[in-house]
């Protein structure tokens, strides 16, 4: 099992991920089109080509599922109960076909659940860069995690 568990993370503990994607075309059409998002900024090339950015946007919601799951391998595989909510989300540059986005997770905070006596809750923090070094996702992240089995403690 690749994931953490809840003992191994320690505020202020960075990860940077080994997994790196460039976004395609296809990625940002079929997953407009399974959420049913028609903005003309996401599929329409000669609806695009006159806004400002001159070319379709990748849809934002594709870009935070991205970052998510790029993370994973390297710390909740297999080891997480579930995401408990997402929160102070940002995309500061635009990310367009073509991109290659990588990821940084900070640890944040630790604390054991109060309700559940098999897990912790872990805050991260996903920093999302293209290949110009320019952020373009932001998300804070809290996950319920597993607690390291007795026989491993």
């Amino acid at each position: 099992m690749a994931g953490l568990y809840f003992e191994d993370f320690k505020p202020g503990m960075v990860i940077d991920h080994a997994i790196r994607r460039t976004v395609t075309e296809t990625d940002n059409i079929l997953f407009s089109a399974m959420t049913y998002n028609c903005a003309p900024l996401h599929i329409d090339a000669e609806y695009s080509k006159n806004t400002f950015y001159g070319q379709r946007l990748v849809n934002s919601m594709f870009l935070l599922a991205l970052v998510a799951g790029v993370t994973v391998y390297e710390t909740t595989l297999g080891t997480t109960l579930g995401n408990l909510g997402f929160g102070e989300i940002a995309f500061p540059k635009p990310t367009f076909h073509g991109d290659t986005i990588r990821v940084q997770t900070e640890i944040m905070e630790t604390r054991l659940s109060k309700s559940r006596k098999d897990s912790g809750i872990v805050t991260f923090r996903h920093v999302a860069r293209n290949q110009r070094d320019e952020i373009v996702c932001t998300a804070v992240r809290t996950g319920l995690m597993m607690l390291r089995p007795a026989a491993q403690a």
